[in-house]
């Protein structure tokens, strides 16, 4: 057991850094901000991993129990029908189980790429939230549960949104865009969004773990991290103004994409002159 300590302490970047990127990204992901984006900004603001390729994984891996926690928080909050929540739920981690399969066996290039893409969707989506055009969608919307085609949109949506989780891109933004979308009351948008991640965290998980593909420094802080932030958020800042935070963010993970398109196609470009 010390040796095995010893091991993941010799790991690239620094224990503390990942348990204050736990605390901090989980508090405003339990307010509806997300933590994907903002952990893969400080990653690589801080070179946290070796490779890009590890941190699908360990997004996947690492904040899995914070999120767990949150889902315990919140499912108690909003009603929702139970075929809707429980159809929904089970289509994300389907998807995010052939996912992982996928993602973990990508180069590095092919990750940074998704991954810079969908940062740039991200952004973009946060940014129509923060406006409340998300959220004119979803005025006068009142249903509680979904029926017949649109039960079946919003099942094929959610398989997707659980596969692209492994490639680390956030659900929430997506999932509260589509629920708008069908109708359903945009309340109804956190249960479904953070039970789905709260299911398909740990058994997307699970391949990545197997084949390796994460940093057990980074998971180990995510979580211990991430759990009195998600506590604190729940319990005394739910009605906190987030706007002007939010445009900070949506500028950063930006920053953040274009970085990671670079990354990828400097590597592209030094494959082709080898």
């Amino acid at each position: 057991m010390i040796a095995h300590k010893s091991e993941i302490m010799k790991e690239q970047g620094n224990l503390g850094v990942a348990l204050a990127t736990g605390a901090v990204t989980n508090f405003f992901d339990a307010l509806g901000i997300g933590n994907f984006a903002t952990t893969t900004l400080v990653f690589k603001l801080t070179k946290f991993l070796k490779s890009d390729k590890y941190l699908p994984g360990t997004l996947n891996v690492g904040q899995a129990i914070p999120v767990v926690t949150e889902a315990f928080f919140f499912i108690t909050v909003v009603k929702v029908e139970a075929l809707t929540l429980g159809s929904l739920v089970a289509s994300a981690v389907v998807g995010s189980i052939l996912g992982a399969r996928v993602v973990s066996k990508m180069p590095e290039k092919k990750i940074q790429l998704i991954m810079g893409i969908a940062l740039i969707v991200t952004s973009v989506l946060m940014a129509l939230k923060t406006l409340g055009m998300l959220d004119l969608l979803g005025q006068g919307n009142e249903a509680l549960g979904l029926s017949g085609i649109m039960l079946v949109i919003g099942i094929v949506g959610n398989f997707i949104f659980g596969a692209l989780m492994t490639a680390g891109v956030g659900l929430y933004a997506p999932c509260m865009a589509m629920v708008y979308m069908l109708g359903l009351n945009p309340l109804v948008a956190f249960p479904i969004m953070m039970c789905s991640c709260a299911a398909l965290m740990p058994t997307s998980g699970i391949e990545f773990v197997r084949k390796g593909m994460y940093s057990r420094k980074a998971v180990i802080g995510l979580a211990l991290g991430g759990i009195p932030g998600v506590i604190v958020a729940a319990t005394f800042v739910k009605s906190m103004n987030l706007e002007v935070l939010t445009w900070i963010i949506i500028v950063v993970v930006l920053y953040t994409a274009i970085n990671m398109l670079m990354s990828a196609l400097r590597k592209k470009t030094e494959t082709e002159l080898a």
